[in-house]
């Protein structure tokens, strides 16, 4: 099994909620960081939110704000991401990732650990 593995993907419609779910089993101590990026066919893999695991800051991309949301629950060793008002252009497979170091990035590689991916599809 992987050590991030997501789940919550499907199909909504246009204005719905989705909520996404990475279960973590690697150590969350220290500057660990998570994140969820997205890829869309034919674009590339492009940042979503941020989370730093110990503090609970979070980040976003603009084309999110406001609309979606990035939390974590220490205990069940999990990050989220809700989102809201889905528009088709969120349509994507979402992929949740993990690293140690201590700067902030929304580039993808400088993230360790990814998970599989789940897809997204929002109808118009």
């Amino acid at each position: 099994q992987g050590q991030l593995v997501e789940s919550g993907g499907g199909l909504v419609e246009s204005g719905g909620s989705l909520r996404l779910a990475c279960a973590v089993s690697v150590r969350t101590t220290g500057s660990f960081r998570m994140a969820w990026f997205r890829q869309a066919p034919a674009k590339e893999r492009e940042f979503v939110a941020g989370i730093w695991w110990i503090s609970g800051n979070s980040f976003y991309a603009d084309s999110v704000k406001g609309r979606f949301t990035i939390s974590r629950d220490n205990a069940k060793n999990t990050v989220f991401l809700q989102m809201n008002s889905l528009k088709p252009e969120d349509t994507a497979v979402y992929y949740c990732a993990a690293d140690y170091t201590g700067i902030f990035s929304t580039r993808p590689g400088t993230y360790t650990f990814w998970g599989q991916g789940t897809q997204v599809t929002v109808s118009s």
